[in-house]
């Protein structure tokens, strides 16, 4: 699933375009923070080695490696890091 950064709403657009606007909220979709190769900490804070350095990672820009980042629904509110770091220390 493919959802804004910004409000966490669907994004449902096959395609994403440079000008692509979130629906829910307006703001720019084709951004660093939507980015399957965002990563901070990293150089530019991006894994994608031959991208050009963006300074406004929640605005839009022009890059051609730009991937949407798919992320998956939770179906608890419990992550799985989260059980496994109870099953370490739980007490009993």
């Amino acid at each position: 699933m493919k959802n804004c950064f910004k409000c966490g709403k669907p994004i449902d657009a096959e395609k994403i375009s440079f000008r692509e606007e979130c629906r829910a909220c307006g703001s720019d979709v084709h951004v660093c923070l939507n980015c399957a190769f965002y990563e901070p900490g990293r150089a530019n804070d991006c894994v994608e080695p031959q991208a050009e350095r963006v300074r406004e990672k929640d605005r839009s820009n022009y890059c051609d490696f730009f991937r949407f980042k798919e992320t998956h629904e939770k179906k608890s509110g419990r992550t799985a890091a989260d059980k496994l770091w109870n099953e370490l220390f739980k007490k009993g």
